[in-house]
């Protein structure tokens, strides 16, 4: 395997593990896609082989320092770079080589040669993309998350006009012919939707003070709302990765201790290993069978009449509710849901509580589940202790 690909698995894996999930910008895709972006840079510009590789190299890994924070990352993304080179047994000057490369993604600094110039156009070739609005607003809600700022539309829509039209150009030969006709395009993009938005505020000031005030009342619910049901999502898809570690480990416990221990006990000279093996085992496979339950879908369903759903006393949003429903009455039953806010709120409110009664479950068995293997494991290793010292 070459180091492109040992750089790429290696990447993919610290994406996969240890960045937020909340980082819906910088992130494995759009890593991936600058890569792909110096690569036809590349072929349509004279770069050695060994330069092309440091290239590449240097854009898998301009982004990894996110998985500890935004702030300064591009130095914590050499250092994570340097690690995996001085594993891989490359020189100083190659590593030194990478590092200058991975800081001139600095979104200030002017690039001083062609592979920086390569590296700095790759990174912001999105903005000549035709999904670049796509990719703007997930770089906004990252912002969001992470308590970077928050964005009216017009302040985003502005930001990043002024950005396209006077705080970036491309640099390399190939960019400037084939993507700045491009980026001109989304500028005119960004420049209507400005329109727009000025049409709608002139219009929004003829509207009564009280109705201005409840837009902006359900916005901020609709952001609580939002927000909430990401982070108890993502607190669940912690715990089922928990478990899942769990459940590896164990079963490798197990499998280990059948093919090698197990198979030994019969011999009377061993007979002292049977009660530590019999523990270590039943600890094991306790552990298991806890985070299984852990993980187990617990999907509760309820009976109804139409009655029920005329009266609103059924949670749509819920797959255990609606499937047992026609598509016929579920359409029109959506559709008496979506023209009242409040029943929205209260079908999202219930939501939101069941799905925090799902995640204490989940988490007071993930709690028992780590007790039984600490304590399967600290009496497993002192009763072997104790069987080789009392012979």
């Amino acid at each position: 395997m070459n180091i492109l690909d040992k750089a790429k698995n290696y990447v993919e894996t610290l994406f996969k593990d240890k960045l937020s999930s909340v980082y819906f910008y910088h992130n494995f895709i759009h890593t991936a896609y600058t890569v792909n972006k110096a690569e036809e840079i590349m072929k349509n510009t004279p770069v050695s082989e060994e330069d092309q590789e440091k290239v590449l190299v240097a854009l898998w890994f301009h982004d990894t320092g996110y998985i500890e924070c935004a702030q300064n990352h591009e130095e914590r993304s050499v250092e994570i770079m340097k690690g995996f080179l001085q594993q891989e047994n490359y020189p100083e000057s190659y590593v030194a080589d990478i590092e200058k490369l991975i800081l001139a993604t600095k979104i200030t600094y002017e690039p001083q040669n062609l592979l920086e110039k390569i590296v700095k156009d790759a990174d912001f070739s999105h903005f000549a993309g035709h999904d670049y609005n796509d990719i703007s607003d997930c770089l906004r809600k990252e912002w969001e998350l992470t308590n970077v700022k928050c964005f009216s539309n017009d302040e985003w829509n502005a930001g990043n006009l002024d950005m396209l039209k006077n705080k970036h150009h491309f640099y390399t030969d190939y960019a400037k012919e084939n993507w700045e006709p491009l980026k001109k395009k989304n500028i005119k993009k960004i420049e209507k939707k400005l329109m727009k938005e000025e049409e709608k505020k002139d219009s929004s000031d003829n509207k009564p003070d009280n109705k201005k005030d409840k837009e902006k009342s359900d916005r901020s619910v609709d952001t609580l709302f939002r927000v909430t049901l990401n982070n108890h999502t993502r607190l669940s898809d912690i715990a089922d990765s928990k478990a899942n570690i769990l459940l590896s480990v164990n079963a490798i416990i197990i499998s280990v201790c059948l093919s090698v221990l197990v198979p030994k006990l019969d011999a009377p000279k061993n007979s002292h290993l049977i009660l530590p093996s019999f523990i270590l085992l039943l600890s094991s496979v306790l552990t298991i069978i806890f985070a299984i339950l852990s993980t187990k879908p617990n999907v509760t369903k309820t009976t109804f009449t139409s009655q029920d759903i005329a009266n609103r006393k059924v949670n749509l949003l819920f797959f255990g509710n609606f499937n047992q429903m026609l598509f016929d009455d579920y359409h029109n039953a959506m559709k008496d849901l979506i023209k009242d806010r409040d029943y929205i709120y209260d079908s999202m409110v219930k939501d939101l509580y069941y799905l925090g009664k799902v995640l204490d479950r989940k988490y007071k068995l993930l709690s028992i589940t780590y007790k039984i293997f600490m304590a399967g494991i600290i009496i497993s290793v002192l009763s072997f202790g104790f069987a080789f010292l009392s012979l």
